[in-house]
């Protein structure tokens, strides 16, 4: 067992973190829905949000980033913006076609469209933000 853990102890961190932002990401949506915002603005303060809990999480516990000058750090705090901008516009896009088009409840589509992104995150934090570090 201990083997299992140490073998794939990044993706055992992801998961545990990433269960965190998702809380973060889905509470900050539904109570944004509650106060009257719109689906697409609950989404993008969610995603601010959520973006930032999983840099913090991920760069140290996850993937072990070991940038350590000014100039490493600003380019992987870039990059990582970047990249989950890039699965911004997929969340985006999921939450309009089941909420707007297909008429679906918002949070049954948020939850849906979380698993999807924390797949490509996982994936694109891999091979383009911490490629580097431990994995």
């Amino acid at each position: 067992m201990k083997l299992i853990i140490n073998k794939y102890s990044s993706q055992l961190l992801y998961l545990v973190f990433g269960v965190l932002t998702t809380i973060v990401n889905i509470v900050v949506f539904g109570v944004g829905i509650k106060f009257g915002l719109n689906t697409t603005f609950s989404n993008i303060l969610a995603w601010l949000l959520s973006v930032l809990v999983a840099y913090l999480t991920n760069r140290v516990w996850v993937f072990g980033s070991k940038a350590v000058s000014f100039g490493e750090k600003i380019r992987e705090i870039i990059t990582f913006f970047y990249y989950r901008g890039v699965t911004l516009l997929l969340d985006l896009a999921i939450i309009y076609v089941g909420v707007n088009l297909l008429h679906g409840q918002p949070l049954i589509w948020k939850i849906i469209d979380n698993v999807i992104v924390i797949i490509l995150n996982y994936v694109l934090s891999k091979v383009f933000i911490f490629k580097n570090n431990k994995m």
